[in-house]
């Protein structure tokens, strides 16, 4: 299988606060063989946590991708 790569852009839909998770919007796109684009939409307590956890779905949707062509 190959390594799945991918990078992430983060917008905020609604800010975290020390009493609440914030709201984000996580664009992750792959690069080649997985060049797709994703979209997620993730409460977190960061935007960097909503970036990881974006990546982490990407990987993981990719990987499903990847075992059900082979």
């Amino acid at each position: 299988m190959n390594r799945v790569l991918a990078s992430a852009v983060v917008d905020i839909i609604k800010p975290a606060t020390p009493t609440m998770i914030g709201h984000f919007k996580v664009e992750v796109w792959g690069q080649p063989p997985y060049d797709y684009v994703r979209t997620y939409e993730i409460m977190a307590k960061s935007d960097t946590i909503a970036a990881q956890e974006g990546i982490r779905r990407f990987v993981d949707e990719m990987e499903k991708l990847d075992i059900s062509e082979g």
